[in-house]
């Protein structure tokens, strides 16, 4: 059944060529659930070339609230992580953050709407 407060959201990026990652994939997908109620991720997977630095990412991410932005989580990435998909991560961390945000906007609209009627 699905939490009707977890909503999925997807980043995309393309990846640096000559990496081993950008022959299996042209493009970097992440994907996370975010709880809306606390903007929590609780869910996250992305397509890289190992499973051990999809899992990698994936424990940056899980548990991480992203109401106050990605930038923090994007510097410990930086910092910890030296694979050559670094920059497409971040690209796509940050595309989800601001659908995040979009979404955040047209609910906080929807609902005052319907208060309003």
């Amino acid at each position: 059944m699905i939490d009707s407060n977890t909503i999925l959201f997807s980043g995309y990026a393309r990846l640096p060529s000559g990496i081993s990652s950008s022959y299996i994939h042209e493009t970097m997908v992440l994907v996370v659930l975010i709880d809306i109620r606390t903007a929590t991720i609780v869910e996250a997977e992305c397509t890289l070339s190992t499973r051990t630095s999809e899992r990698y990412i994936s424990g940056f991410l899980i548990g991480e609230s992203i109401n106050d932005g990605v930038e923090d989580i994007n510097q410990r990435i930086d910092r910890y992580y030296e694979g050559n998909s670094k920059k497409a991560i971040s690209t796509a961390l940050r595309s989800i953050y601001n659908n995040y945000r979009s979404y955040v906007k047209s609910e906080s609209y929807l609902d005052a709407e319907e208060a309003s009627h």
